[in-house]
């Protein structure tokens, strides 16, 4: 059945330009690299990554793995991930991700995580800022999404610090280690 609307988003945009860099103060957003995956590997050895994550590295095959899928994600314009590194030391600080990126509607979710030693230095807003700018105001994306489970205050305060709207709770919505969790939805869109 056809539908009453065109893409929002230009799939050729993903598929035939390869994945932008930013540059954030002392941060450098970069295409994951199979260089990265020691660091990696490094990054899901953190309990804090761990309890919020559904995710654990086994091998540093299966890292490797994760980083081409990450890429090939961004070819299918499925997903969109990127290194987040210490422009000044060249190491891994994080990761920031939008997420099941809806080419219909312009839609994705935003995601990321910080190494330990990164945490606490604004890392992850000054990240997922720079993803949503270029989103929403240079690519033409309508709505970007973040969700964290209501015991995540630390995600909670970064969605906040950067106009993310609490649109509700989406009870028992994320499947954890230690359980269902309620599930905070923030939302930005075009013109917050």
């Amino acid at each position: 059945m056809p539908l009453t609307t065109t893409d929002l988003l230009d799939a050729e945009y993903f598929t035939d330009t390869a994945q932008p860099s930013f540059v954030v103060d002392e941060l450098t957003l970069r295409p994951w690299s199979a260089d990265d995956a020691p660091a990696v590997f490094e990054a899901f050895e953190d309990s804090g990554i761990q309890r919020w994550h559904a995710r654990i590295a086994v091998s540093m095959a299966e890292v490797r793995a994760w980083l081409e899928a990450w890429a090939k994600a961004w070819n299918e314009a499925a997903h969109a991930n990127w290194a987040v590194i210490d422009t000044d030391t060249g190491t891994l600080v994080g990761r920031a991700s939008l997420r099941d990126i809806r080419l219909t509607d312009g839609q994705a979710a935003a995601a990321y995580w910080t190494v330990p030693a990164a945490r606490g230095r604004g890392v992850a807003p000054r990240a997922v800022a720079a993803l949503t700018d270029w989103a929403l105001n240079q690519r033409g994306f309508h709505r970007i999404e973040l969700e964290h489970s209501v015991r995540n205050t630390q995600s909670c305060r970064v969605a906040a610090k950067l106009g993310f709207a609490l649109e509700g709770t989406r009870r028992s919505a994320g499947l954890h280690a230690d359980g269902w969790h309620d599930m905070h939805l923030h939302a930005r869109i075009r013109g917050d």
